[in-house]
């Protein structure tokens, strides 16, 4: 577990970096399944596999090769590993999450995995995880597992501090679900970011509402994150869950209060993905209209 300092750093910057949430046999599991998903995109030109609703569970960016591959996304990877499903639902990592919602009782949400592999062009542009996932209220935390050493050159998370006590800023543009925020709310909001890394093992812990993107990783080491999403038992989705699994709800920490609580928010809802993932919809390439 962590310390009321920290707690208090979380509180006030909307993220905290902690290393060795997991142990070095734990993440080299977690390597090890993944490198077999690399070598498996090695002999697709298109994403694979079948999620819950349908959709490509493995995600590869336009500049994927044989020789080159880049699989950028794995969706619910908690379906099809076991140590992935350990990880998500009973470690460290889902503990401390819980001890920073701090709620009677903390539950799954969902979870991916978003890899930058060497030299490839995987970014995600400017967005806040509230406006993907609303819930009655926003303690809802992402957790993201440092299955690879991040550096602050491959492409590591960028988050501006503080931004989650700000507004919720519109992810719609010309009536259409872009997934991220306009081009003017970066240029006033987000010219200080502050990059995230770590060495495996490592988990950043990011409020819902922080403001937050990443570049592509030009480096030739890999970038990979293992995300998962933790809300507070008593928040109630609106809408449809952007990534439904067989985990989905499952209590983590704590005790059913059969309560609902609401905060007060205004926005409008989003638009689940018609491709694999959310980097269709932040690229432009999804069709999907409101």
């Amino acid at each position: 577990m962590i310390e009321q300092h920290q707690i208090e750093q979380f509180q006030r910057d909307g993220y905290l970096v902690v290393e060795g949430v997991l142990s070095m046999d734990e993440v080299a599991a977690l390597q090890h399944d993944f490198d077999q998903w690399v070598e498996e995109s090695r002999r697709h030109d298109q994403g694979w596999g079948t999620t819950v609703d349908g959709r490509a569970r493995f995600d590869l960016e336009g500049d994927h090769r044989a020789d080159h591959p880049s699989l950028r996304r794995v969706s619910s990877p908690t379906e099809i590993s076991p140590v992935y499903e350990r990880v998500a639902l009973h470690s460290r990592m889902a503990a401390i999450s819980a001890q920073l919602i701090g709620a009677s009782g903390t539950r799954f949400h969902h979870s991916k995995i978003n890899s930058k592999l060497p030299r490839t062009a995987t970014q995600v542009k400017w967005h806040q995880d509230f406006l993907f996932t609303p819930h009655s209220n926003d303690d809802i935390i992402t957790a993201l597992l440092m299955v690879s050493e991040v550096t602050p050159q491959n492409g590591p998370l960028n988050v501006i501090p503080g931004s989650h006590k700000g507004p919720l800023w519109s992810h719609w543009q010309n009536q259409r679900f872009t997934g991220a925020v306009d081009d003017a709310v970066v240029a006033q909001h987000c010219r200080q970011p502050v990059a995230c890394y770590g060495p495996a093992g490592s988990v950043c812990f990011m409020h819902t509402r922080l403001l937050h993107a990443s570049s592509p990783n030009e480096t030739e080491l890999p970038r990979t994150l293992f995300i998962s999403v933790y809300a507070a038992e008593d928040a109630l989705p609106f809408g449809e869950n952007p990534l439904p699994s067989a985990h989905a709800g499952l209590l983590v920490a704590g005790e059913e209060s059969g309560l609902i609580r609401s905060t007060d928010n205004q926005l409008r809802l989003p638009q689940k993905p018609r491709g694999a993932s959310f980097f269709v919809q932040q690229a432009g390439q999804d069709s999907a209209t409101a």
